[in-house]
C-alpha cells in the first residue's frame, strides 16, 4: 500500500487524522476534495493569463504550475518539516483572494511584476507565521468566527454564478444550467441525508458524477480541451522571469497579510469542524508559514499566490473524515494533472452548474462553522455589535460598485477585492479598541441605572 508521512497510530481509519485506510477507501473521498478545488485552482491562472496577454502556450504553462505548485504546497501541509506546516488535512491552491490585484499589476508592469511581488509577499506571511504566537491575542474566537463566517459569505456569490452557468457563458442563467445544479445539489443532499457508509461521505462527489453525466446527455460537456491537450508537458523553472515594482510589492504584501488571517479562519474551522477542538499555535503558526514558502516557490516554476481553500475545509466539516492521507491522495492527483496536461483538461469539463449545485452547501457549511466558533464567545452588545459591524462594511463595500473608484487605483485593488479584507481589518480594530464588557457587565449597569439614587449612594458595591 502507498504510504505518506508517518502513521503514528496504526489505524486505517478515515477518522482518524494519521489514519492510513485502503485506496479503495480512500479514491473517491480524494477525488472530492479534487473536484472541489479544481476550478478554484484554474480559473485564476486563466484570468491572470488573459489580463496579461499570454499566449496560447504561456497559458498553459501557467495553468500547469497551478496543479503542481498546489500539489506540493498541499503535501508540505500535511506532512510538516520543523515548523513549517499545519499537520492537518487542509488543501492549498492557487487562491482567487489575489486575482484582482494580480490583473491589475500584469496588465500595468507586465506579468514579470507579478511574480517579484509575489516573491516578497511569500516573505510577508513566512515573517507573519513565525511571528503569530505574540500576536495571537489578536484572534480570539469572536475575531477567527468572524473572518470564517465572512469566507463563508464571500463564496455564495461564486457558488450562485457557477450554478447559473459560470460568468461568459451565452446561456447564463438559463432553466438547462439552473436544472442541472438543482439536480446536483438535490443527489447530494439525498446522500449526506438519507444513505449512510460511504455514499453518505462521498455525496459531494456522487453529485458531481450524477450532474456530469446528465451534461453530458444534453450535450453540455465540450470533449475539446481533452482531445488538444498533450499527454506530458515538464514545469519550466524561471520561465516568466521576476520583475520588482514598489507599488505592485506593496499592495501584494497587504493582500498577503489579510490571507494569513483568512488562514487563522480557515485552520480555526477544520479543527473545529472536524476535530472538534481549538486549533494551536504550532499548527497556525506552520500552516501560515507553510503556504509562505510554497508561494516562494512557486515564483520560480510560474505558480501563482496559494491560500488555504475553505471549500474544502467545509468538506472536512461536513463529511469529519479527517485523515492527512486521504487529502495526500488527492495533493498526488494534482502532481499529476501538472505533468500531464490531459488529466486536467479532463477535470476542467465539468459543467459550472454541476460545481455550483455541489459547493453551495460546502460554502454553507463553512458560514455555520463560523457562528460555531463566534458563539465560544458569550454574545454580549458589544460582541454582537463587533460581528454585525465588521460584516456588515465587508459584504457592503464590497457588493456596491464604484463606491473605491474615488480613491487611488491600489487602495481598490486591496479592499475592493474580497469583503474578507476590509471585514478582517475591522473585526480586529473593534475587538481591540472597544472595552471589554460580558453580559454580567450589561446587566450590573442597566440594574445600576434603575437604581434609586440613594441607592446608588448607599451601595456602590453592589452597584457595581
Amino acid at each position: 500500500m502507498l504510504q505518506l508521512g508517518k502513521n503514528r497510530t496504526g489505524s486505517t481509519s478515515i477518522f482518524d487524522l494519521d489514519g492510513v485506510p485502503s485506496l479503495k477507501k480512500t479514491m473517491p473521498l480524494s477525488l472530492q476534495h479534487l473536484l472541489a478545488m479544481i476550478v478554484g485552482n484554474v480559473t485564476p491562472a486563466l484570468i491572470v493569463a488573459g489580463a496579461t496577454g499570454l499566449g496560447v502556450s504561456d497559458t498553459t504553462l501557467l495553468v500547469q504550475a497551478s496543479f503542481f505548485l498546489a500539489g506540493i504546497a498541499t503535501l508540505i501541509q500535511l506532512y510538516p518539516l520543523w515548523k513549517i506546516g499545519s499537520g492537518l488535512p487542509m488543501v492549498i491552491g492557487v487562491s482567487f483572494t489575489y486575482v484582482p490585484t494580480l490583473t491589475a499589476i500584469g496588465m500595468a508592469y507586465g506579468i514579470e511584476a507579478i511574480f517579484g511581488a509575489q516573491l516578497v509577499g511569500g516573505f510577508v506571511a513566512i515573517l507573519f507565521g513565525a511571528f503569530l504566537k505574540p500576536m495571537r491575542k489578536l484572534f480570539p474566537p469572536l475575531v477567527a468566527g468572524t473572518v470564517v463566517f465572512s469566507i463563508g459569505l464571500s463564496l455564495y456569490p461564486t457558488a450562485i454564478r457557477y450554478m447559473a452557468g459560470g460568468s461568459g457563458v451565452s446561456d447564463f442563467g438559463s432553466p438547462i444550467n439552473w436544472g442541472i445544479a438543482i439536480l446536483t445539489l438535490i443527489v447530494v443532499l439525498f446522500c449526506n441525508h438519507f444513505t449512510k457508509g460511504y455514499a453518505k461521505l462521498a455525496s459531494i462527489l456522487i453529485g458531481i458524477v450524477v450532474g456530469y453525466v446528465f451534461s453530458v446527455v444534453l450535450g453540455r460537456v465540450d470533449f475539446t480541451p481533452i482531445m488538444e491537450a498533450s499527454w506530458i508537458q515538464m514545469p519550466t523553472p524561471m520561465h516568466f522571469g521576476i520583475k520588482f515594482v514598489p507599488s505592485a510589492i506593496i499592495s501584494i504584501s497587504v493582500i498577503y497579510i489579510v490571507n494569513s488571517v483568512e488562514a487563522v479562519g480557515d485552520l480555526s474551522a477544520i479543527t473545529e469542524g472536524g476535530l472538534g477542538r481549538d486549533a494551536k499555535d504550532t499548527e497556525i503558526s506552520g500552516g501560515i508559514i507553510a503556504s509562505g514558502i510554497a508561494s516562494v516557490i512557486g515564483v520560480f516554476f510560474g505558480g501563482l499566490p496559494t491560500a488555504t481553500y475553505s471549500q474544502n475545509v467545509g468538506i472536512v466539516a461536513m463529511t469529519k473524515v479527517i485523515s492527512k492521507f486521504v487529502v495526500a491522495i488527492a495533493a498526488l492527483f494534482m502532481l499529476i494533472a501538472g505533468f500531464i496536461p490531459k488529466f486536467g483538461a479532463l477535470i476542467t469539463t465539468i459543467p459550472q452548474s454541476v460545481l455550483g449545485g455541489a459547493t453551495v452547501i460546502v460554502f454553507a457549511m463553512i458560514t455555520m462553522t463560523g457562528i460555531k466558533i463566534i458563539i465560544k464567545d458569550e454574545l454580549s452588545s458589544r460582541n454582537v455589535s463587533i460581528v454585525g459591524l465588521s460584516v456588515a462594511l465587508g459584504m457592503g463595500v464590497t457588493q456596491v460598485p464604484g463606491v473605491l473608484d474615488a480613491f487611488p487605483s491600489g487602495v481598490g485593488m486591496v479592499f475592493g477585492s474580497s469583503p474578507v479584507v476590509i471585514t478582517t481589518i475591522v473585526v480586529i480594530l473593534l475587538n481591540s479598541i472597544l472595552p471589554k464588557q460580558t453580559i454580567e457587565d450589561e446587566e450590573n449597569e442597566r440594574n445600576k441605572i434603575e437604581a434609586p439614587p440613594s441607592f446608588r449612594r448607599l451601595s456602590p458595591s453592589r452597584a457595581r
